[in-house]
């Protein structure tokens, strides 16, 4: 079903829901009634007026809306892909209420007018759209974008994203000087020889299915270069798209040393398997690529342990052109906004994890890493709330996706959870 999102311009009053706010420290039962933009009460029982649009959230929870580091809206220069208005509306529907959007676009987000020119663009859609700088002018890893102006104009992070910053000097710079504007740099974690052309992860199934192989080690030699540049600068480092066991043995040494450094998971990665390349299919082709069942039940670990902070999308929209291709030549990534929840919830349920920690790794954890904060669920605040289903069992199918693009491996996959309602800047969407 597409969500159906309109203005709140009435009274709407949630009735006998569980409201969980980490924020706040709220987890109990109350009621809460909405009015346009704003919470204006919230109580063990309030009474229904014949005005009031009312939502029985008996079987649901009330909580914050989630933040995603880590999403690709495509523009400028890929709308044919993805728009800020259509990556909007994705979110929304996954229940993403702040999206960060990565800078390989074309061009580049390397300067402080293009920062400001795609959040004013923003200021009229559902979610609040916050973008990341690139590390170095044009992404092409030689000279330090303009970090400080864009961080002024808004940029919360930098990143050259789908392309490491392979000369170490560059990286020790950028870490400096990000430092001085408190946000963190986010390295793609890949060392490029070490990949050499691979396909999907090195081993068995790479064998099986006659495809090069990317190993393991290609992603943790560049986690170890990165958080030992980090520690040696003390600057802030994050950890995009985590897939190996080998990373994480190399980020909890760091840890357990008491240095600090955040990391995050993509549902693809921590649900899915390099299995799901059985049958080529290019949906499924991303970098890093997914890998075996001993890597994945080492992710599950890691977000069980906290050792990874947080989900993120990496939501990354492609055209039929340039996913209906050979698995050799198509373009990596795959959408996420839509089915995130769902899909991750599935399997941290099946592994014993409570609802609340899953929820937290939705919107409390990424907080804690970048400077956004979601308002809090409380009398006087803007409703920025999601209302879930943790029981609802779902089949993900293209009436879902509200993305330009329908690139994902996972339609027809049967998942668990769903965001039925977001409020968010006036807005309500309907997902039920």
């Amino acid at each position: 079903m597409k969500s159906n999102i309109k203005k709140i311009n009435n009274f709407i009053l949630l009735k006998n829901g569980l409201i969980y706010d980490p924020y706040t420290g709220i987890n109990e039962k109350k009621d809460i009634l909405i009015k346009n933009n704003n919470i204006i009460q919230i109580k063990s029982k309030i009474s229904p007026k014949t005005s009031y649009a009312v939502i029985d959230c008996k079987k649901y929870i009330i909580t914050n809306g989630f933040i995603d580091l880590h999403a690709h809206f495509r523009e400028p220069g890929y709308e044919f892909k993805e728009t800020l208005k259509t990556g909007a509306l994705s979110a929304i529907y996954g229940g993403y209420t702040r999206v960060c959007i990565m800078p390989n676009t074309n061009p580049v987000i390397d300067n402080p007018e293009l920062v400001k020119l795609l959040i004013d663009k923003s200021k009229p859609l559902p979610v609040h759209i916050y973008p990341i700088g690139s590390i170095t002018k044009g992404q092409k890893g030689l000279e330090l974008s303009e970090i400080g102006q864009m961080v002024q104009m808004g940029a919360i992070a930098i990143s050259d994203d789908g392309l490491p910053v392979k000369n170490s000097q560059v990286l020790r710079l950028a870490l400096e000087y990000a430092k001085k504007f408190k946000i963190p740099v986010i390295n793609h974690a890949e060392d490029d020889f070490l990949v050499n052309e691979g396909l999907m992860h090195e081993g068995q199934n790479s064998v099986r299915y006659g495809m090069p192989g990317n190993p393991s080690i290609s992603e943790s030699t560049m986690v170890y270069r990165d958080i030992e540049i980090a520690k040696y600068v003390n600057g802030r480092l994050h950890i995009p798209h985590v897939s190996s066991k080998e990373s994480l043995e190399v980020i909890k040494i760091f840890k357990d040393n008491n240095f600090s450094v955040s990391a995050e998971v993509t549902p693809h990665h921590l649900c899915l398997t390099d299995n799901i390349l059985q049958n080529y299919n290019t949906n499924a082709k991303v970098a890093p690529p997914i890998r075996s069942k001993e890597h994945q039940k080492s992710l599950i670990d890691a977000i069980k342990s906290g050792l990874i902070n947080c989900i993120a999308t990496d939501h990354a929209p492609h055209s039929i052109d340039d996913k209906d291709s050979d698995i050799m030549n198509a373009s990596c990534g795959m959408i996420g906004l839509e089915s995130s929840f769902g899909l991750v919830c599935k399997t941290l349920l099946e592994n014993n994890m409570k609802i609340t920690s899953i929820i937290d790794l939705f919107s409390y954890n990424p907080s804690q890493i970048i400077n956004v904060k979601p308002n809090f669920i409380q009398e006087g605040s803007e409703a920025e709330i999601n209302i879930i289903d943790p029981a609802l069992e779902w089949t993900f199918s293209n009436d879902n996706i509200q993305s330009k693009s329908h690139n994902s491996p996972i339609l027809g996959m049967k998942l668990r959870g769903k965001v039925v309602y977001t409020f968010n800047k006036g807005f309500i969407s309907n997902k039920k």
